[in-house]
């Protein structure tokens, strides 16, 4: 395979030339989008998605419980069609916990803590949800110190468990709500997939939406070792193609929007599928530009401007209050952009931003 056509398989598969017809077909299709930047996973479908969708239709599938949010993977907070959470978390819930056991033990958490947590937390969450802030006074009311990150360990520990799941987004006057309200998984996870072999369904639905790839990059973005991420492409049989030596596509690829240009400039959020969910990146970006968008020192993955499938530069925006309609500034690493293209991949983020 050519890296132009890898490339432009890729852009398929992403739903980049290829929008879904609404936010929630998108999540559905992409199966776990990273978002500990909200915002940012937010646009990740929204960019996802045909027409000109808006941030509060994105809002407004949380509130209907049709997406969550959750530690589905890695430690990190994903957005997930609210039917595909548990099973997800069956394939990877485990592996998360031994990464944070050692730390647990340091913080004194553990399957009693958990329980006593959860007891107490369930009546006071039966008619609604709790903010973040809220549940951490609800643990040091038990007499459990929530510093040192104790009580977000044993928040994230309970979303692991499917008890909490982060639901309907807090509301803000004249902004950009930023947080969710923590709720109970088993009332708010209204309906539930179950598929016959979930690890080869969590394979199968990573090549749906990221293709062409393989077992190393599969056992990057789930967190399973390369050992557990190769059983799945045995067990996934097949349900998916191979089109180069152990590089895998859909059965099924999404039809190409009409008229639909790999080269379109395009403005990729923070820690984007497309450039982060790969372990090696080098067929989106050179060293360089790697470099600039990250992961840095503190984690963080910029967000970027994308031309002829490949990062060409990076780009910033403020969600702070009164600053959410401001204009994206662009960083530009091709000269060659071009300067109006360049502008319309921005005002289509900032339109979903305040439509």
């Amino acid at each position: 395979m050519t890296p132009r056509a890898l490339l432009s398989e890729r852009l398929r598969s992403h739903r980049l030339t290829a929008p879904a017809r609404t936010i929630g077909d998108a999540a559905a299709h992409m199966l776990a989008v990273q978002s500990q930047e909200f915002l940012a996973g937010r646009w990740a479908l929204g960019i996802r998605t045909a027409g000109s969708p808006a941030l509060s239709a994105v809002d407004r599938a949380f509130a209907s419980g049709e997406l969550v949010r959750s530690w589905t993977m890695r430690g990190t907070l994903h957005i997930v069609p609210a039917a595909d959470l548990r099973w997800v978390l069956s394939v990877t819930g485990e592996r998360q916990r031994r990464q944070v056991a050692g730390r647990h033990r340091e913080l004194g958490i553990d399957a009693e803590v958990l329980s006593r947590v959860a007891a107490s937390l369930r009546p006071k969450l039966a008619d609604g949800g709790r903010t973040r802030a809220q549940l951490l006074d609800d643990i040091a009311e038990l007499g459990i110190d929530p510093s040192a990150q104790r009580g977000v360990h044993i928040i994230g520990a309970l979303c692991v468990d499917t008890v909490l799941v982060q639901g309907p987004v807090v509301a803000r006057d004249d902004a950009v709500g930023r947080e969710q309200l923590f709720v109970l998984a088993d009332a708010h996870l209204r309906t539930e997939r179950t598929p016959d072999d979930p690890l080869a369904e969590l394979f199968v639905r990573y090549i749906d939406g990221h293709g062409p790839a393989g077992a190393a990059d599969f056992a990057w973005w789930s967190g399973l070792t390369l050992g557990s991420a190769r059983e799945a492409v045995v067990r996934a049989g097949d349900r998916v193609a191979e089109v180069d030596d152990g590089l895998f596509v859909s059965a099924e690829r999404p039809r190409r929007r009409r008229g639909a240009d790999d080269d379109e400039v395009r403005a990729l959020p923070m820690f984007d599928e497309y450039y982060i969910s790969y372990a090696d990146r080098g067929a989106v970006a050179d060293a360089e530009a790697m470099a600039t968008i990250g992961p840095g020192k503190n984690g963080m993955v910029r967000a970027s401007l994308l031309a002829r499938g490949r990062i060409a530069g990076a780009w910033t925006h403020s969600a702070a209050v009164g600053r959410h309609r401001d204009v994206p500034v662009a960083e530009v690493f091709d000269e060659t952009l071009d300067e109006d293209a360049v502008a319309a991949a921005l005002s289509r983020y900032s339109a979903f931003v305040s439509g």
